[in-house]
């Protein structure tokens, strides 16, 4: 049988998120029953919630970076068992048979990955996310959270996390590259926690110097502000890879010039607003302009552990459920050091 639990929702586009109820499917032979104590606030959670992607389906219960304790296993489930300490990210089910499913990169699954809120899962019937106190998952779309990282901190990697380490690894970040990060926020931070983890020069790109000691906390080797022409200047041809997480549209030829010949500017934050480039800021040099999208649920263990092994975990605000529109807004004023993170049993 279904369960009621309660959630936070936006009601319709713009809306104020306001606690509500909602029904959670029955325990299937391969889901898992997950009690939620963490849900990270994400800047897309934000962009969707007001249709700044385009339309969307409410009532909305938003979060994608959840993390919980498993209690109640289906009686196919061999991964699991009650007691466990889990996470789920930003998708709950693909086709499983494209070649992407099949080589493990699901988020790019051909007939479209099961968005975790805001998508239709096979039944039908809507997503809800993990502004709520409980969630069913499949079992193969459940993350294990290793012990060594609590779960408060954990939660925002299921998204903040895999987003930051998927390109950093994809493009080659480790001892003798040099890698800049674009923006100081939610995906920021971990983007300079990873990058120092995996051993790369790491250097923060920033509006201005404001988080300048937060950054070389964090594991930053230099820090700059772009507001500043001299920074392009002198940081032109300089790295391997430059990560942008921000979400306004840049300078794409200014931030291009700062590549080595061969070197790459990947996109993990996404602009409502298109941008416009001249293409011959990519080809003198033979470089690349890219995007990464989050990454596939073995990688994302992947991920989980290396942050474990690094006692690595996300620096965030932990709020009551009642504050998530003021958080809302918070975000968008660039006033969070770095994620907040809801407390489910508040909700």
């Amino acid at each position: 049988m279904t369960t009621t639990v309660a959630a936070y929702a936006a009601p319709s586009a713009k809306a104020p998120l306001e606690r509500t109820t909602i029904e959670r499917r029955t325990v299937g032979e391969h889901d898992v029953l997950i009690d939620i104590q963490y849900a990270g606030i994400c800047h897309s959670d934000i962009h969707q919630a007001r249709e700044g992607w385009g339309e969307a389906i409410f009532p909305m219960v938003p979060g994608h970076e959840i993390a919980g304790v498993v209690s109640e296993v289906g009686s196919g489930v061999t991964k699991f068992k009650v007691g466990d300490r889990v996470g789920v990210g930003c998708m709950v089910d693909s086709c499983r048979e494209c070649e992407p499913c099949r080589s493990g990169r699901e988020q790019h699954c051909v007939r479209g990955s099961v968005q975790t809120y805001n998508g239709v899962g096979k039944d039908g019937r809507p997503t809800y996310g993990g502004y709520s106190q409980k969630i069913v998952v499949d079992e193969a779309f459940t993350l294990r959270i290793p012990d060594g990282i609590s779960l408060d901190v954990a939660a925002p990697l299921l998204c903040a996390g895999i987003t930051t380490y998927s390109p950093l690894k994809h493009w080659g970040a480790g001892p003798g590259k040099k890698v800049a990060v674009v923006g100081l926020g939610g995906l920021g931070h971990m983007g300079v926690k990873i990058a120092h983890a995996l051993g790369a020069e790491v250097t923060v790109l920033s509006q201005s110097l404001r988080k300048k000691d937060d950054g070389l906390k964090l594991g930053a080797d230099h820090y700059y502000a772009t507001s500043d022409p001299k920074t392009f200047e002198e940081l032109a041809g300089t790295f391997d890879v430059v990560l942008s997480t921000v979400s306004a549209p840049l300078d794409f030829g200014a931030y291009l010039g700062l590549l080595k010949t061969g070197g790459a500017l990947v996109n993990v934050g996404a602009p409502e607003e298109p941008i416009s480039l001249n293409l011959f800021s990519l080809i003198g040099g033979n470089k690349t302009l890219a995007g990464s999208m989050i990454g596939g649920i073995a990688e994302t263990q992947e991920m989980l552990d290396f942050c474990a092994e690094h006692n690595m975990g996300a620096e965030i605000e932990l709020i009551e459920a009642s504050q998530v529109n003021e958080a809302y807004e918070r975000v968008l004023n660039s006033d969070v050091r770095y994620r907040f993170v809801i407390d489910a049993a508040t909700i």
